[in-house]
């Protein structure tokens, strides 16, 4: 099975990787993934997708960009083993077995406008690269309460920016910060660069707090090769980690 690059990643130094068969079982509503929408699609004739040990030896590896990396871990781990830099994403707070820094969803699937995970177990927290928030216009006070949190202990916060296959699933309050546009390979009814403005201002002077892409919306553009985000807080975690080892 050839390997397939994510297009999302061309350019920015760092490569996909799903070690497991089939979808993932988070469920999160309107993801490119488990939807048919991905760049592995079909799945059952695309997954594992793993890059080749060669080129993984000269990018990060992030396990997983589809599924979730606490979804059959030791599968998901002894195939991550081959790669010397790598870090895992979840949305499933348990993060202290893993070998390298963990990035963590903090409201995924239907707890997305509900609840978050607040990790504060030691362990747990060393492992955190940074933790991910699934934002959008109508839940800013569950961001709020992410923020400050994370901030205190010192971890990076990176807001992505929810997309949504109808104009319904949008509260019609919050309807004219959402315009139907392409993002990657799709198309979705997605933040507009007024709305990202509007969100990000929030935060304007704290320091650990982030977007995923450089800008979102009509004027952004949701390549990692202009953002940075994930090469920048890798390196800063595997400096920690290692001088916690020390």
């Amino acid at each position: 099975m050839s390997y397939k690059e994510n297009p999302k990643f061309t350019g920015s130094g760092i490569l996909a990787c799903v070690p497991q068969k089939g979808t993932c079982p988070i469920g999160c509503k309107d993801c490119f993934f488990t939807e048919g929408k991905s760049y592995l699609s079909p799945l059952v004739d695309n997954l594992p997708n793993l890059p080749p040990v060669e080129l993984g030896k000269n990018h990060v590896v992030r396990v997983n960009d589809g599924n979730d990396s606490n979804v059959d871990r030791e599968t998901v781990m002894k195939a991550a083993s081959v790669y010397p830099m790598k870090f895992y994403n979840t949305a499933i707070p348990i993060l202290a077995h893993f070998d390298a820094p963990v990035v963590l969803t903090l409201n995924p699937g239907k707890d997305t406008d509900i609840r978050i995970h607040f990790v504060s177990a030691l362990d747990d927290l060393k492992k955190l690269m940074f933790v991910r928030f699934r934002v959008n216009a109508w839940n800013l006070s569950k961001c709020d309460l992410a923020v400050e949190y994370y901030a205190r202990e010192e971890i990076p916060i990176v807001l992505t920016f929810m997309a949504y296959n109808e104009i319904a699933d949008i509260p019609e309050e919050h309807q004219k910060y959402y315009i139907d546009r392409k993002r990657t390979l799709n198309n979705y009814w997605a933040i507009t660069t007024a709305g990202w403005e509007m969100i990000m201002s929030r935060y304007k002077y704290n320091k650990w707090v982030y977007s995923c892409g450089k800008v979102e919306g009509e004027l952004g553009k949701p390549s990692c090769r202009f953002c940075g985000n994930c090469l920048r807080e890798y390196f800063a975690a595997m400096e920690r980690l290692a001088g916690d080892k020390a």
